[in-house]
């Protein structure tokens, strides 16, 4: 509870950043073709704030509701216009310049995703390297034959620098129901291909984290559960065990090493443990209450305490990622228009079944992930924030009336027809979407809800 201000305000931060540019993408576009604006509001519903500015006195507001916003034009269809104003209503401008305005703000989002891409790569930031740990039995990465300290450097032929990398490559094969080659290389140096066959990837469901569940996981080191270091004031630390502690067993299961421990731990949150430490040769009883930390959509506990190091967790496990301006202002591009692709795929892969209506998230759980990333660092953070505006730009460009994408097919139907829609077309059309979104936010409110309870 006590980090909910925290991730509120990460949430509050990227959603008004998001909103703000999408809607003065729109708003510059029209600025642009020659049509007054005559508000600009962050929100919905009643205007808590506003302030004119500019030559038009042009209303800058903030309103009541604060998921979304919009800029509100000169239109002769809403209300009398002055015969010296009507070259600047919207209504009167071209089909191309109408387009113009109503493509602005998703591609505004797109802008804003390769902007923040761009300075996560010049900036650099330290990645883990593509080290496999060992698969669970029975998952696609065991019965490929991966072994635990492996690192990828390559996907079917695609060099892979980083985990994130080769989270992403797989994650695509898997959606693609692809079979995959991974080429990797040992301690000793040794280069071997593992094969995954992911054609029953989609039996394994895509909630949560779907390839951990493939059998994708990071290396961990096989050390003894020996503490090494305790966060001051944190659970272990107030129960009394101590650096040096060698866990033997936990609620009296014997623990085989810290991974274990680890697992253990995670599995219990908000739970009384009873662990049994060897000190100095003498075992003692200690009570631990873990606490419960929100961790990609469910909860896992957590009583503060780090493994002791040893010479195999000395291994160097990450790397200095950085690139040049255009290096950089290239592979922004294409990473926007990778997860842009990907995200209308899974989209698609949604309204045909083959991939469940679960994986739709909603405020809760999406506030939940930008806690998460600001946690993690500001490079983390910037490329969380341009994830969502690549959702939010794909998402308006969808034909949806009431969305950015129904006003461009309106415009589209209007250019084949040679007129425009007529009044009560677009209104029942609208009122059909209005409905479509209606349930698209109920089921991502419920998959948000039942995330919450489920953990």
């Amino acid at each position: 509870m006590s980090e909910l201000p925290f991730y509120l305000a990460a949430f509050v931060v990227v959603l008004g950043v998001l909103i703000v540019v999408h809607e003065y993408g729109h708003y510059a576009a029209a600025r642009w073709v020659g049509v007054k604006v005559l508000r600009f509001s962050v929100g919905f519903g009643r205007v808590i704030w506003q302030r004119r500015l500019g030559r038009d006195q042009t209303e800058w507001a903030i309103s009541v509701f604060p998921l979304g916003g919009y800029v509100k034009m000169l239109d002769e269809r809403e209300g009398e216009v002055a015969a010296a104003e009507q070259h600047r209503a919207y209504n009167r401008k071209s089909v191309g310049a109408r387009s113009l305005i109503v493509a602005a703000g998703p591609l505004a989002n797109f802008a804003l995703a390769i902007l923040l891409y761009w300075v996560v790569f010049i900036s650099g930031s330290e990645e883990l390297l593509p080290v496999l740990g060992t698969p669970p039995a029975d998952t696609p990465t065991a019965m490929a034959g991966v072994k635990n300290g492996e690192q990828v450097r390559r996907v079917d032929g695609e060099v892979v620098a980083t985990w994130n990398d080769l989270r992403w490559l797989v994650l695509q094969k898997a959606v693609n129901q692809e079979h995959t080659a991974l080429e990797v290389i040992n301690e000793q140096g040794e280069i071997a291909v593992r094969y995954l066959h992911l054609a029953a990837a989609g039996d394994q469901g895509w909630e949560g984290d779907a390839l951990e569940r493939l059998g994708l996981r990071f290396y961990r080191a096989n050390f003894p559960a020996v503490i090494g270091k305790l966060v001051e004031g944190g659970p272990a630390a107030r129960s009394g065990l101590q650096v040096g502690d060698w866990v033997r067993s936990v609620d009296g299961e014997e623990i085989a090493n810290w991974q274990a421990f680890v697992l253990k731990v995670r599995e219990a949150p908000g739970r009384r443990l009873h662990v049994l430490v060897e000190r100095y040769g003498e075992l003692f009883a200690v009570d631990v209450e873990s606490e419960p930390i929100s961790e990609r959509g469910r909860m896992i506990g957590k009583i503060g305490v780090a493994v002791a190091e040893s010479a195999e967790s000395k291994r160097e496990l990450k790397t200095h990622v950085s690139y040049g301006p255009l290096e950089a202002a290239a592979k922004a591009v294409a990473e926007t228009w990778d997860k842009s692709v990907f995200s209308l795929l899974m989209l698609g892969k949604m309204l045909t079944g083959e991939v469940s209506w679960k994986n739709l998230s909603g405020p809760v759980t999406i506030a939940d992930y930008a806690g998460q990333s600001a946690k993690l660092g500001l490079d983390y953070y910037l490329k969380f924030m341009a994830l969502v505006s690549i959702s939010l730009g794909v998402l308006n460009l969808l034909p949806i009336p009431v969305l950015d994408g129904g006003h461009l097919m309106y415009h589209m139907i209007e250019v084949v027809r040679r007129r425009p829609l007529s009044e009560r077309a677009m209104e029942v059309s609208q009122q059909i979407g209005v409905s479509i979104l209606f349930v698209l936010m109920a089921f991502a409110f419920f998959n948000d809800l039942n995330r919450l309870f489920s953990s």
